[in-house]
């Protein structure tokens, strides 16, 4: 099949509102599990997830944190400015952007952005004074200067007391107290996200446990979500959307553990998916020597005539790391995940149940070859609930 010219209308489904989570079950673990193995679709509680888990499954999780990322300004006008924090600009790195103090560049979405042309627009909260200054347009947003006081304050400091956690559009609501908790993961480390990799969000400390005591490995990458993980695909044909560009960090302890598996893993969540298939491309990539191998672009995996294996597109990550005295992959992709896909290190997944004509509903139709009807038609017929604060499922193809 031509993956180009798949059109996104047959991947809609009727999703009533109040099928929608607008909040999470107090126990996140007791959120339903829609269990797809081999064809067969059943139903258990996500705290039973280890029991469909095979011994000694590598299991992959992304340990990225969601950032306080909207900001509301101020113009002497008295004009509202929304600015929404995108992607590190200067630095570009975000580690380091995140310890800067006094100053530092985002792009940036900007909300009535006809109302600030140009000039400085305020945010003042307590002894929290913040100014951002347009620099101009850069890719898909605003490239925008923050100066703030006082300076001894870091970056991440200034977010967290001056930002608003973005909750996802869709939940038609205002960000609350309780969100700063339940839309984080347990096993959140790494700042850089806009939005949480939701799979993870069933998770507590005890399945974690459950987990460990089956003989189960587990993995962490980081892979920093993206606004655009929300773009609707309006195009009549999926050839003619673009993929935003998402930043991940791979150890070479996680590829070493890849390689012990065989290069086999089960994801939790689609940006792990993402990682994870993007490793192979990238591994492709270094052994022709591209001169943009650390980037995966949209559409590369269908115009690849050339294969290697899983484990020699790690090996010769793995050896490029050694080569460069690296001890982590960073990295960036736009891979679009679509029926035609050829899944090659992702065995099985856990994932939520995701909007219709959605990029994510593609990558879980790719992994169960079409049957993915099946499994949002029993979902809505059994009463699971909808999108990231809904319940989950493990598909096992």
């Amino acid at each position: 099949m031509n993956t180009k010219n798949i059109r996104i209308e047959d991947y809609n489904y009727p999703l009533p509102d109040e099928r929608i989570a607008k909040y999470p079950l107090q126990q996140r673990d007791h959120s339903k599990l829609l269990v797809y193995q081999h064809g067969q679709v059943s139903e258990d509680h996500f705290f039973n997830l280890p029991n469909y888990i095979p011994t000694g499954t590598l299991m992959v999780f992304n340990n990225t944190r969601v950032i306080q990322a909207r900001l509301h300004f101020q113009k002497s006008t008295g004009a509202q400015i929304e600015v929404f924090l995108l992607e590190p600009a200067l630095p570009a790195d975000y580690e380091q952007i995140f310890q800067t103090r006094g100053s530092c560049d985002w792009v940036c979405m900007i909300g009535n952005l006809k109302k600030w042309k140009e000039g400085s627009i305020q945010l003042q909260l307590g002894e929290i004074s913040i100014q951002a200054t347009r620099v101009g347009e850069r890719g898909t947003g605003i490239q925008v200067h923050f100066k703030w006081e006082p300076k001894s304050l870091s970056f991440a400091e200034i977010i967290d007391r001056a930002g608003e956690l973005p909750i996802p559009p869709y939940l038609n609501r205002q960000t609350e107290q309780s969100d700063l908790t339940t839309y984080q993961t347990v096993y959140s480390k790494i700042k850089g996200s806009v939005a949480a990799p939701t799979a993870g969000l069933h998770f507590t400390e005890s399945v974690l446990q459950s987990v460990h005591k089956k003989g189960i490995d587990i993995e962490e990458v980081t892979l920093h979500v993206g606004a655009g993980t929300f773009k609707p695909v309006k195009s009549e044909e999926i050839a003619d959307h673009d993929m935003h560009t998402e930043y991940f960090a791979v150890k070479l302890s996680t590829i070493d553990a890849l390689l012990n598996h065989e290069a086999k893993a089960l994801a939790v969540g689609t940006t792990s998916v993402r990682t994870l298939e993007s490793l192979y491309y990238i591994g492709l990539q270094l052994r022709k020597n591209s001169p943009d191998a650390l980037h995966v672009r949209q559409w590369l995996p269908y115009e690849n005539n050339e294969e290697i294996t899983p484990i020699n597109a790690l090996i010769t990550i793995k050896e490029y790391l050694e080569k460069n005295h690296l001890s982590v992959l960073h990295a960036s992709t736009q891979i679009i995940i679509a029926p035609g896909y050829d899944y090659k290190i992702v065995k099985a997944m856990v994932t939520n149940f995701h909007q219709p004509k959605s990029t994510l509903l593609l990558l879980v139709s790719a992994f169960v070859k079409g049957d993915w009807k099946t499994i949002y038609q029993y979902a809505l017929q059994h009463q699971f609930r909808f999108l990231s604060y809904g319940d989950s499922s493990i598909l096992i193809p």
